[in-house]
């Protein structure tokens, strides 16, 4: 197969064309160069895809293309320049697309969509995220047609060479022992997927021409079990104490990611649905999530290796100590 990674120099991207490169396929990479190497054996195509004509100087044809791309304008440049050229498109999106995010077992194909982004805002940042993904997927059915496109509406991707630290927080956290800040309540719903098994899909749903909504995403656990198996992959015995989102959120504890925040936990129960789609299409399709403890496991043997990074979630040690101390205050001891 001739694959296009519109990407592949970071995270997702690089572990796409990565994967494909194992696979056989012949592929190319088109980015602006700045953010990372391409894995070796691609080529690599540096392009401006803020210009509209940015990707005039691709060849083609190719058998199917990877696009993880935020920006509304970068699709609509992308299917203008290729949209003959390509047999099939294969589009990264997100679980920010869908209006409701309280009703837990919502499934890709019938849950409602937010409004897209505006034609002349192409801002693809904070809470204009989730509509600017329904716009880049509008962008590309309407070019393109629904038959030749699949659109995988990722959860939060996890594993080794994550550029943000809203999984490796708890691999590094619960490696280190200790008493444990556990927010919200043992059995509430966590979900996630280790990015080198999204890559493996997105590559077989290019090679197989699938098309339609799915939830790239490994079907939910409780968060008593989420820890129980990092814990198990970095070999620890967790001493978790479980604290309340009302105090937390009193405490002025951020959910999710953000400065002073803990990650992989949202306020219920308007977030009841985020963590809890039901991903039974996507699995049937192909999708197939390795054992938590085996990504663990890897992340924690990356770390030592990452490259600085600013934090995206998490609290500091001291502070997730003086939490405690105050929680056992206000429960007199519990």
């Amino acid at each position: 197969m001739r694959l296009l990674v519109l990407g592949g120099t970071v995270f997702l991207g690089r572990a796409v064309a990565a994967h494909a490169l194992a696979a056989g396929h012949d592929v190319t990479c088109v980015a602006r160069g700045v953010s990372g190497d391409v894995p070796a054996g691609a080529r690599l195509l540096t392009a401006d895809r803020d210009a509209p004509d940015g990707l005039a100087a691709l060849d083609g044809p190719y058998d199917a293309v990877i696009d993880v791309a935020r920006r509304p304008s970068h699709v609509r440049h992308a299917v203008s320049a290729l949209r003959d050229r390509v047999a099939h498109w294969v589009y990264v999106s997100s679980c920010s697309v869908y209006a409701d995010q309280a009703t837990p077992g919502q499934r890709a194909a019938t849950a409602p969509l937010l409004d897209p982004l505006p034609l002349e805002t192409d801002d693809a940042t904070g809470p204009n995220y989730g509509p600017a993904k329904v716009a880049c997927e509008r962008a590309l059915l309407d070019a393109v047609g629904p038959d030749r496109v699949m659109l995988c509406r990722a959860g939060l991707i996890v594993g080794p060479d994550d550029t943000t630290n809203r999984f490796d927080y708890w691999v590094s956290r619960l490696a280190d022992g200790g008493e444990i800040l556990a927010p919200g309540a043992p059995d509430e719903a966590v979900q996630w997927i280790d990015v080198r098994d999204l890559a493996a899909w997105l590559v077989s749903a290019a090679e197989r021409r699938l098309a339609g909504a799915y939830d790239g995403i490994g079907a939910p656990v409780t968060r008593a079990e989420f820890y129980a198996q990092v814990a198990d992959g970095v070999s620890v015995k967790p001493q978790l104490t479980w604290v309340d989102q009302d105090f937390l959120a009193a405490e002025g504890v951020a959910p999710w990611m953000g400065e002073r925040s803990l990650p992989m936990w949202l306020p219920l129960p308007e977030y009841a649905g985020f963590l809890s789609r039901d991903v039974s299409d996507a699995l049937a399709a192909g999708l197939a999530p390795r054992p938590l403890a085996d990504t663990a496991r890897d992340t924690l043997a990356w770390l030592p290796t990452a490259p600085a990074r600013k934090p995206w979630a998490g609290i500091t040690r001291d502070d997730e100590a003086a939490l405690l101390a105050h929680w056992r205050d206000v429960h007199g001891g519990s």
